[in-house]
């Protein structure tokens, strides 16, 4: 089986590629992962689903992709140059929300809100190395919870290592670590 054949890639993606190539920023498309985003968003009707770290909105364009009409998304990056190629891009769309903020001040909100969440995906060190039981305690019973860029390295970070030890620790999560594409966990609330 090749992971990579028949994507089926969003329509979107190249136009953001291309600009953050020419704004001589590095976003790196990885494809196999999106496909699991895209397909995880689809899993979930009508949902609510969050991710923490915009960027110029290569994940988000996945995200979007599998949603249906009814569900919604909010995504956060402080990063203002990033967030206006997402905005350019994605801003007509009536099922995104893009915040330019600090990840933390949007959790905090959004707990002030009583928000609760189908799928959260954290892409920011704010939900899953700090922050993690605050951002945890927005998924709604049978949410899912998805990071990435926890591959094990010759030797993982330190951080690396507390976060996974955390999460695995938890008994209100069932936890799948998966080694492929750049470390990935994909975790359900009970």
């Amino acid at each position: 089986m090749i992971d990579t054949a028949n994507l089926r890639l969003p329509s979107i993606l190249q136009g953001i590629t291309t600009t953050t190539e020419a704004l001589e920023l590095t976003m790196i498309a990885d494809l196999q992962f999106g496909a699991l985003l895209r397909t995880l968003a689809a899993s979930k009707p009508g949902g609510n689903l969050l991710e923490l770290g915009t960027g110029a909105g290569i994940a988000t364009t996945w995200l979007l992709d599998g949603m249906d009409e009814q569900a919604r998304l909010i995504t956060v990056d402080r990063d203002s140059s990033l967030t206006a190629v997402a905005q350019r891009f994605m801003g007509h769309d009536r099922r995104l929300t893009i915040h330019c903020q600090e990840a933390s001040d949007l959790l905090a909100t959004l707990h002030a809100q009583n928000a609760r969440f189908d799928l959260l995906f954290a892409d920011l060190w704010p939900g899953k190395a700090t922050l993690l039981e605050q951002t945890l305690a927005l998924l709604k019973p049978g949410g899912l919870y998805l990071t990435r860029d926890l591959a094990d390295s010759e030797a993982p970070q330190p951080e690396v290592r507390e976060f996974i030890a955390a999460i695995e620790a938890r008994s209100d999560l069932l936890v799948c670590k998966l080694a492929w594409s750049s470390g990935v966990i994909v975790a359900a609330k009970l």
